[in-house]
């Protein structure tokens, strides 16, 4: 039931917009008929003085069948109301006026109809507004229609008003406006050729235009215009406030005020001037005593330990004239050294920078260069270990270069990065100042004779000084201005004693002792192989035949220096990793005393241990530690007739290999 009453109403519903377009097209016929037979009477009514052409009705009705094209009713599932907007792109407001000899020539002749004059003004409107007209009615006035076409979508409870509204604009108002046009003849609404709708369109557009003409706003927004041109930007920074001269500021201590608590100012203390403390002060010139840092010098302990150091002989050189034992007898030896607990002990403060081991065959005596400036001395034959170690400062910066005297084993020389070399003395327990130079830093110096009494220094910043030991002060024989801008390391040849060797950025200089400018020094021969930063560059200890350099580049380069020529020949290449980075001393591989085709370097490996390269690259042997070598040893010296092997790492430690 419910559902045929819905169907039913819907059919109703959907009934109701077809009689509406029924009856809207009923009342647009009598509308067109009525509105035929008004023009009829009008052509009939002609003046007294000329006829009207027939013509121009005919005119005057194609012109109304236009209008009536340009308002077409679509009918879809919504309805749509289309209308041609008339162009106005050529309008200007004067155009629409009538003329002055048509308003005199009404004026002078009565006419006796009153819609003769209405057809004459009409007339004069088409004349105007027939080429366009004419423009938008051309052959494709369809597809004109339909692109320009104004869509108009009304919802479904609203379809019932669309037709009719529509329709209703479609009627002729000239009958309810006859009234009106006699009384407003120079209107738009007298032109009869545009439907009313259109005729109240243009009537509000040329009012809005006269209207937006009147309040001059291009005049306005020109002048606007001008008027931001002409501004200038304000000042954006910010105004400083006036200092108050006689104002009162903000409260202040009276301490700072320099003020007593009744108001009464203090005498003014004098300020004096603040010392800034040396990290690494100098230490004085002249001799300084051996007092250890770690012990009490008046203790018979220490008194027994100087009469020790001081009356170790020179060791035998029968070794050394033997020559060179076999690599297979080496390695067997090497194989029996080994460490343990009692062979490793902390012996200075800091890093250790350099080392040396006494050629005593019947004592383990130990010497050890730190980053603090100290020298420590460890003699193995104490047990326990502790009581064999002291410490002392003889510098006050780093000690680069530690060497035993090779005439006299009781005296070690030192040098260090404060610019002082000093010879410790144990029979006279004396740090002896040999050579001082407070103005440039020093790195490495090695013996020029070997009585050690004259000695080649290497500056940091690429001079050498020759210092006579017999010459009484401290200071030096000859400054020689070198051709490297930094020097690290110098060595001397052990049979040529006249050739030494400089290490420095990038290149391995040697000069010739006898040939030096002071000004500046030519090398006679330029090792220029390596790509980076050098550390290090030996003669082998016997010969000389060989040459050993450390580089940055993770190489270890063996020359063949048999022959001191023009050129020395690359032998060989090893790679052996040499980047210990920033806390760790620098790699220096040096050769064994013992054995001189045969190198020795720290390295980066795990399990930690020291290696040993034969002059061809071949590894000779890793000494592993285990428990007891957990860190890297970067200086590592080698006894120059017993198999004992010490490193030191980067704490202060130091490990001895022996059997």
């Amino acid at each position: 039931m419910m559902s045929g009453l819905c169907g039913a109403a819907e059919e109703k519903a959907g009934s109701r917009p077809l009689l509406q377009v029924k009856r809207g097209r009923e009342r647009d016929r009598e509308l067109e008929t009525s509105r035929r037979d008004k023009h009829r009477s009008a052509a009939s009514c002609t003046p007294p003085t000329r006829d009207v052409p027939a013509t121009k009705v005919n005119e005057y009705k194609e012109n109304q069948n236009i209008s009536y094209v340009s308002q077409r009713l679509v009918l879809e599932k919504t309805a749509k109301v289309c209308l041609v907007p008339f162009s106005l792109s050529d309008y200007k407001p004067g155009e629409f006026k009538l003329p002055k000899s048509l308003l005199d020539k009404n004026s002078n002749n009565e006419v006796p109809c009153k819609k003769y004059k209405k057809t004459e003004i009409k007339k004069t409107f088409r004349e105007i507004l027939t080429p366009k007209m004419k423009a938008t009615t051309s052959s494709k006035t369809e597809s004109t229609l339909q692109k320009s076409s104004l869509d108009v979508h009304t919802e479904n409870h609203k379809q019932h008003m669309s037709t009719s509204d529509t329709v209703l604009l479609s009627v002729d108002m000239e009958g309810s406006s006859d009234g009106d046009s006699d009384e407003d003849t120079s209107g738009l609404d007298d032109f009869s050729g545009l439907s009313p709708y259109e005729r109240k369109r243009l009537k509000n557009i040329s009012e809005n235009a006269n209207f937006f003409a009147s309040l001059q706003l291009s005049e306005s927004a020109a002048r606007l215009r001008e008027m931001i041109k002409k501004r200038q930007p304000s000042e954006s920074r910010r105004k400083k406030p006036k200092k108050r001269e006689n104002g009162i500021g903000c409260r202040r201590s009276m301490r700072l005020l320099n003020v007593d608590p009744l108001g009464v100012s203090l005498p003014e203390t004098p300020t004096q001037p603040t010392v800034v403390e040396d990290e690494n002060p100098l230490l004085p010139p002249g001799p300084l005593e051996m007092t250890p840092e770690n012990r009490d010098d008046n203790s018979e302990l220490f008194k027994g330990f100087l009469r020790t150091w001081a009356e170790v002989n020179k060791t035998s050189s029968k070794n050394t004239e033997k020559g060179l034992s076999s690599i297979k007898s080496y390695k067997a030896n090497l194989s029996g050294m080994v460490i343990s607990e009692d062979t490793v002990c902390k012996v200075t403060q800091g890093s250790i920078f350099s080392m040396a081991v006494h050629p005593s065959e019947i004592r383990t005596l130990v010497a050890a260069g730190a980053r603090s400036g100290q020298v420590g001395l460890w003699d193995l034959t104490h047990q326990p270990k502790e009581d064999g170690v002291y410490v002392f400062q003889p510098h006050s910066q780093p000690v680069s270069c530690l060497y035993f005297s090779p005439a006299n084993p009781a005296h070690i020389l030192s040098l260090s990065y404060d610019g002082t070399l000093r010879c410790g003395d144990f029979s006279k327990a004396v740090f002896e100042e040999v050579y001082r130079n407070e103005g440039s830093s020093l790195s490495s110096f090695d013996f020029l004779a070997e009585d050690a009494s004259t000695l080649i220094v290497a500056h940091w910043d690429g001079s050498m000084s020759l210092v006579d030991r017999r010459t009484p002060g401290t200071s030096y024989e000859k400054l020689i201005s070198s051709s490297l801008g930094k020097i690290r390391t110098v060595h001397v040849h052990p049979v040529h004693r006249h050739y030494f060797m400089t290490a420095g950025l990038r290149d391995v200089h040697i000069y010739d002792a006898r040939h030096l400018n002071p000004k500046r020094s030519q090398p006679l021969i330029s090792l220029s192989e390596h790509t980076k930063s050098i550390a290090s560059a030996y003669f082998s200890p016997l010969t000389g035949n060989r040459v050993v350099t450390t580089c940055a580049d993770c190489k270890l380069r063996i020359f063949d220096s048999s022959c001191i020529s023009s050129q020395i020949p690359l032998l060989t290449t090893i790679w052996h990793n040499t980047n210990t980075g920033r806390w760790l001393t620098r790699f220096r591989a040096v050769w064994d005393p013992k054995q001189e085709d045969c190198v020795i370097v720290g390295s980066m490996a795990y399990p930690r241990r020291v290696e040993i390269f034969h002059e061809t690259g071949k590894q000779v042997h890793s000494f592993l530690g285990g428990e007891c070598l957990v860190s890297v040893c970067s200086i590592n010296a080698m006894h120059s007739t017993r198999y004992i092997l010490a490193g030191g790492n980067s704490s202060g430690k130091i490990h001895v290999f022996m059997n």
